[in-house]
């Protein structure tokens, strides 16, 4: 699983290994933390977000661009031209205003938290308050030093066998640090009431595979930096500058044989790629090198008979670098994953290194967050149902749920109605369809029963320590589920968090409060504007079970294929037309959006407008027809919404960063991407045959 670093410096959607994360796909972007007020969002004195009675600034606007040339500068150019992405965020846009505001209001609860030391021991509060003052107590972390590593890094010294070096792979797993892979539970893709073990691809400190495989000058270009990173956070281990680069040089060579073993995104977003059922007595054929029965004991494991072994290619690399890596560069591997997923965690020469390489390097941000960014996103992800509770009794009413839930509802109609229609899915296919539709299970503003932390003990320093005993805790009751039914109950995101997703395997859709907020959402506002906005994040969400990924999966989220060969063929080129479209988009001179990678959620987005915008035209039957606001109709308006959502200016370095890993695409491509397909977007703008924003009526891609 990804780091605490990746997680704050970042900021970037890599997505949890798949089977770890539930084979989940989400709406949006990843957490962001930038916190200034713009006009196309703004917040009452109380905090409560306010937009204007249609919820669509008029300044967003670039009225020097016609609609049907260029929808996303017409609808939001002036937005973009006044809001470039500042120097401590990679990425810039009107969804990061709301994680703006979300992030003040936990700002404000973890304060107050911190100060108030009366609060029962084990309580939330207590927690959450003592956690978060020892992430920002800036003063004790620099008098640290490096000393809460020392512990840690006298083991890995003592290691004096191969037997030593995997025991203390298990215990970098309880660290939170997956070297060289990754091992957790998951709903088992052909039984998903019952939790599997998974053992995951990962050891990279890269973000993936290709960073180490491409050629291209800027990817050469970014190894090197790489590599002095890496060698300069030796060097501040207290390591002269002959053993850094020693020791740097076997981290690449390990890293680079793991990294050419691992596969690629795209490859990963496949289910039947990473599901490998092996037997605990045949893994001495796999890995002949490595004891399994060892590790799982050394993790505390329950006991079970086969798991999953995700990428069975990759391990058997891991089995081949225990033999050919000396045991000596196994030790510098492992004390450069130590310090690189906990620098976030220490001193300031560490985080600042750290900064330099993955801040401005890898993504162009040029300053780093100020503290209390950081340390308000360390808290939510190490305590973020204690931190959620809190937060949805201060910004989530009740009345907000009611009327998504009713949303909700009425896109499913719109889906039902659809599904029952496509005149490409036959009887026997359609029949499975509205099952697996029926069957879906809806989680809005946040968990009937909350996590439970007690195990997690908490204390005001060292941070880092804290830090640690937060992975650890997450890391048992991620194990502990092993052999056990499924939790239905539990959430895979935190309540603040500014984002959605479907789970495949749970069949569900979970839209946390964070996410239900202008300009998403606002009950006050007009509801093409809902529908628009929200609206199409729901619509989303439930074509996420019929994308390339989740049309796998049935009614009760097994990886079964419930298609007939004829509606399977017709869906598959269907699916080719989207890849193709946004093969084409380029990202910059020699870089282009990846289809295949992009595909399940650009088909999500297809799906989320199409179905929305059919439900908001059937919330208008036996109405009056809405008035126009500003200029603009009521259909104009709904596809406003959508573009607003997608308004965002990124660094250049972070643009190609997500085009190599993001499986959603740059957000000016996902505004006009499925646009560019809908005639109900032409017939709004009046945009004829051959205007740029429409694809030619041949190459539009229709699933829907």
């Amino acid at each position: 699983m990804k780091s605490l670093a990746y997680t704050i410096l970042l900021a970037v959607v890599i997505l949890l290994p798949r089977g770890l994360s539930g084979q989940q796909d989400r709406v949006g972007g990843p957490m962001r933390t930038r916190m200034t007020m713009t006009d196309s969002c703004n917040f009452a004195q109380d905090g409560s977000p306010q937009v204007g009675g249609h919820g669509f600034d008029l300044a967003n606007l670039d009225r020097s661009v016609r609609p049907c040339d260029d929808f996303v500068r017409f609808a939001v150019g002036g937005w973009l031209k006044d809001n470039p992405a500042p120097a401590d965020q990679p990425r810039w846009g009107i969804w990061d205003t709301v994680v703006e505001h979300n992030q003040e209001i936990l700002r404000q609860i973890l304060e107050d938290a911190a100060q108030n030391r009366k609060s029962a021991a084990g309580s939330v509060q207590q927690k959450i308050g003592d956690f978060y003052a020892s992430c920002m107590d800036s003063d004790e972390i620099e008098k640290a030093g490096m000393d809460p590593l020392q512990p840690e890094l006298k083991r890995i010294a003592s290691l004096a066998s191969i037997s030593d070096l995997q025991a203390e792979f298990a215990r970098f797993q309880t660290l939170g640090i997956s070297v060289p892979f990754s091992f957790g539970s998951f709903a088992d893709f052909k039984n998903s009431t019952q939790e599997i073990g998974i053992a995951y691809q990962d050891g990279l400190g890269l973000p993936e595979r290709d960073y180490y495989t491409e050629s291209d000058e800027k990817s050469e270009k970014l190894r090197d930096g790489y590599v002095r990173h890496v060698a300069k956070m030796f060097e501040l281990l207290g390591d002269d500058a002959s053993t850094a680069a020693t020791e740097t040089k076997a981290v690449m060579a390990l890293e680079t044989k793991l990294a050419q073993a691992s596969m690629t995104p795209v490859e990963e977003r496949d289910p039947d790629h990473i599901y490998h059922i092996v037997a605990l007595a045949d893994l001495k054929t796999l890995m002949p090198d490595f004891s399994w029965p060892n590790f799982l004991r050394e993790i505390g494991s329950p006991e079970f008979r086969s798991f999953d072994v995700a990428q069975p290619d990759f391990f058997k690399e891991v089995n081949a670098q225990l033999k050919e890596a000396s045991l000596a560069d196994w030790k510098s591997y492992l004390r450069w994953h130590l310090i690189h997923e906990a620098a976030p965690a220490l001193s300031s020469k560490f985080v600042d290194e750290n900064f330099d390489f993955f801040g401005r390097a890898l993504t162009g941000t040029t300053k780093n967050l100020p503290r209390w960014k950081r340390c308000v996103m360390a808290t939510d992800q190490q305590l973020g149902e204690a931190l959620g509770q809190e937060y949805v009794k201060r910004a989530f009413p009740a009345e907000a749920k009611v009327q998504a839930l009713d949303m909700i509802h009425n896109l499913l109609n719109a889906l039902r109605d659809d599904l029952s229609t496509l005149d490409w899915m036959g009887p026997e296919t359609r029949k499975q369809a509205l099952a697996k539709l029926n069957a879906i299970t809806l989680k809005v503003g946040y968990p009937d029963k909350w996590r439970d932390y007690s195990a997690y003990r908490v204390i005001r320093g060292p941070y880092v320590e804290d830090v640690w005993r937060g992975q650890e805790f997450e890391f048992r009751r991620d194990l502990a589920k092993i052999g056990k039914p499924v939790d239905r109950t539990e959430w895979d995101m935190t309540p603040p968090r500014v984002d959605a997703y479907y789970s495949s395997s749970m069949n569900e859709i979970v839209f946390p409060a964070g996410i239900l907020q202008p300009p998403f959402f606002d009950p006050k506002s007009d509801a093409a504007m809902n529908y628009g906005g929200i609206g199409a994040v729901i619509g989303h969400e439930m074509t996420h079970g019929f994308d390339t990924e989740g049309a796998k999966f049935d009614a009760q989220g097994n990886l079964k294929n419930w298609w007939t060969p004829e509606d399977l063929k017709n869906f598959q080129a269907r699916a080719e037309c989207v890849v193709k479209q946004f093969d084409g988009y380029k990202v910059e001179p020699g870089v282009h959006e990846n289809g295949k990678l992009v595909v399940a959620e650009s088909i999500a987005d297809l799906g989320g407008q199409t179905i929305a915008h059919a439900a908001y035209e059937k919330s208008l039957d036996g109405k009056p027809k809405p008035p126009e606001i500003d200029g603009f109709t009521s259909e104009q308006r709904f596809f406003l919404a959508w573009a607003q959502i997608w308004a965002q200016n990124q660094h250049p370095e972070y643009a190609r960063l997500l085009a190599n890993v993001d499986p959603h695409a740059l957000g000016r491509f996902r505004s006009k991407g499925p646009l560019s397909n809908m005639s109900s977007f032409a017939q709004a703008y009046g945009c004829g045959a051959g205007s740029t924003m429409m694809r030619p009526e041949g190459e539009r891609c229709r699933i829907w």
